[in-house]
């Protein structure tokens, strides 16, 4: 079992629907490969080009249903009609590794994980605008417009708490922000390992 002084930490990424969180952070572990990446179950079909067990674990609802109501999960949510969730054994074999362990989650997730870890480092990725993210998203090409429009509004809604978040990140060019992010990140691994 790890002690508090090599115990590992939570880092999340959050931001709306489009603002680019999975390819920033997949250029993230690109640039900082000792991180872990904690996969979320989803009860959501898979998009074009996700496979499971990388991008998500899909499941489904009778199994999501029993493993919340085992207590199994850090945090769950209900986002435009699928449930999200983290378990906790994912995080904790993370955790107790010494490693840094990053979720992408949403705003209430990461609001119950600061609450849990407090010492977590959460990151909001931000969409340059809002015409921008809702072009992001038609490009996407997986939104009918009333989908689009609850996104939109989503985004809205997740965009006003940005400032509970100890950074926030611009992605108006994938460089750029992954300049901004990855200082941060590396702060936290270097930390842990300098306890």
């Amino acid at each position: 079992m790890a002690t508090a002084k090599n115990r590992g930490r939570v880092i999340v990424l959050s931001g709306p629907s489009g603002a680019g969180k999975g390819t920033l952070r997949k250029r993230l572990f690109e640039k900082i490969p000792e991180l872990i990446f904690s996969i979320s179950c989803t009860t959501r079909p898979p998009r074009t080009g996700e496979q499971d067990g990388v991008d998500y674990w899909f499941v489904s609802e009778e199994d999501f249903s029993l493993w919340r109501d085992q207590e199994a999960f850090l945090e769950w949510a209900e986002v435009h009609g699928h449930h999200y969730g983290t378990r906790w054994a994912d995080v904790e074999r993370g955790l107790e590794a010494g490693k840094c362990v990053v979720l992408e989650i949403d705003v209430q997730g990461a609001r119950r994980v600061k609450a849990l870890f407090p010492d977590a480092l959460l990151i909001f990725i931000m969409p340059p605008s809002s015409e921008a993210l809702q072009d992001r998203l038609r490009h996407r090409g997986s939104e009918g417009e009333d989908t689009l429009a609850l996104r939109m509004e989503n985004a809205r809604r997740e965009m006003e708490q940005a400032s509970f978040y100890d950074q926030v990140v611009v992605n108006d060019d994938l460089e750029k922000a992954l300049d901004c992010l990855v200082p941060a990140v590396r702060a936290c691994v270097d930390g842990i390992k300098g306890r």
